[in-house]
């Protein structure tokens, strides 16, 4: 199911469903009223962006030091495997739902409900900042503890009132710091409004590092010889480019050519180095087109040539990265691999890799022009953000690290 469709199914279906769960939701706890719990068993809602599973990796393992229970997840199918990189949730206590129709998630929603009340789920936090299926999703849960995003005064952005805990998102902080407001509320002793009041320092997002065995990183380097004759890790440094963005935001998409402009010139700077451009299996074809305009042997398609769970082990034999604002920027962060990130119609403020990075942002008057009040949507069609930034500006912003290089 593509994207447009889902945000209209949540929007038009969502809302009166949204108002309607309301209703039966308080009738049942006026009656029933329910009882006060301490938070043990916890699962966490994140559905549609698998950067989110990295970003809300510190959050979560706050929670795990501080509840007696276990931690549970649910997130789309296609998703789920972000979420195996740091195993910070067991693999048996995640739920996955099904997003290829509206029937498939109809039947696997109906059964996350089952699978709730089998582990004994008492709490729910939802990461998603204004989406009215997981707040249903949140309010039929059986949890007595119910976290997430409010919009109290804020118009527009109706998904009924399920919470207990209601948190006010802050488009002014980073979102790895925003999911931590959403624990502090579940872990608070006291009931505020909102929560969460206090400063929460930088020093409480620090994202974990993968541990990652030589043999990972020789089975990479095989992988990377196949395809590159005579390859030396010691003499061929090797460069990743990402050049993909989801389909989520189009926007963010640099164009191709820039791209293949920039790795000229890292080719041309230095004679030893060579590009992989990566992506998934079916970003193979678009990868080819990149390799084609580059048109040098150094200039390799990786697209499909290793699985997603050998991400980490790519990332630490590789000297940086160049990528579009997408998952790979985020997925890299759990290892010491330098990322460059070209940001369009988001902000690196509230997104940023939480890894060494360092962002390429215009920062125009526009800009950001997508945000949870829209659903990160935007009628942009000329996206002057990302045009703006020319293959010059991004070479000299990297350039850096290729004289760490030659040094």
């Amino acid at each position: 199911m593509n994207v447009d469709t889902m945000r209209n199914i949540d929007h038009y279906a969502g809302v009166p469903l949204a108002f309607g769960g309301t209703i039966i939701k308080k009738s049942i706890d006026f009656f029933v009223p329910p009882k006060k719990q301490k938070a043990k068993n916890v699962l966490l809602i994140e559905l549609s962006e698998m950067g989110s599973a990295i970003l809300v990796d510190p959050a979560m393992r706050k929670l795990k030091a501080n509840i007696e229970g276990e931690l549970f997840f649910v997130i789309f199918s296609k998703n789920k495997v972000s979420l195996q990189l740091l195993e910070t949730v067991k693999e048996e206590n995640i739920f996955t739902i099904d997003e290829s129709g509206i029937v498939e998630i109809a039947q696997t929603s109906l059964e996350f409900l089952k699978w709730c009340r089998e582990k004994e789920i008492d709490s729910v936090i939802d990461l998603e900042l204004f989406s009215r299926f997981t707040a249903l999703l949140t309010g039929a849960s059986g949890a007595v503890n119910r976290v997430g995003f409010h919009a109290f005064h804020n118009e527009g952005l109706y998904r009924g009132d399920f919470l207990t805990h209601k948190v006010a998102y802050n488009p002014h902080q980073h979102i790895a710091k925003n999911f931590i407001a959403l624990v502090d509320a579940l872990l608070s002793e006291k009931q505020e409004l909102p929560y969460t009041k206090r400063v929460i320092s930088d020093d409480e997002i620090k994202i974990a590092k993968a541990t990652i065995s030589d043999e990972e990183k020789e089975s990479i380097v095989a992988t990377i010889s196949d395809m590159y004759e005579g390859f030396d890790r010691e003499k061929n440094p090797v460069i990743l480019v990402n050049s993909n963005a989801s389909d989520l935001l189009p926007q963010r998409r640099w164009d191709r050519e820039n791209y293949g402009e920039v790795i000229k010139k890292i080719l041309s700077y230095n004679e030893n180095a060579i590009v992989l451009l990566t992506g998934a299996p079916a970003e193979h074809d678009g990868a080819q087109k990149l390799s084609d305009y580059v048109a040098d042997k150094r200039c390799i398609n990786f697209a499909g040539a290793v699985k997603f769970l050998q991400l980490p082990a790519l990332y630490s034999v590789s000297a940086f990265m160049l990528t579009n604002d997408s998952g790979p920027a985020h997925f890299a962060s759990i290892t010491e691999m330098h990322t460059f990130v070209i940001f369009g119609p988001e902000t690196p403020a509230l997104y940023g890799s939480l890894g060494p990075t360092t962002p390429i942002y215009a920062g125009m008057s526009c800009s950001p022009c997508v945000s949870a009040s829209n659903h990160r949507k935007t009628p942009c069609s000329d996206n002057q953000c990302i045009k703006i930034i020319t293959p010059e500006w991004v070479f000299n912003t990297l350039k850096f690290k290729l004289d760490e290089l030659n040094s």
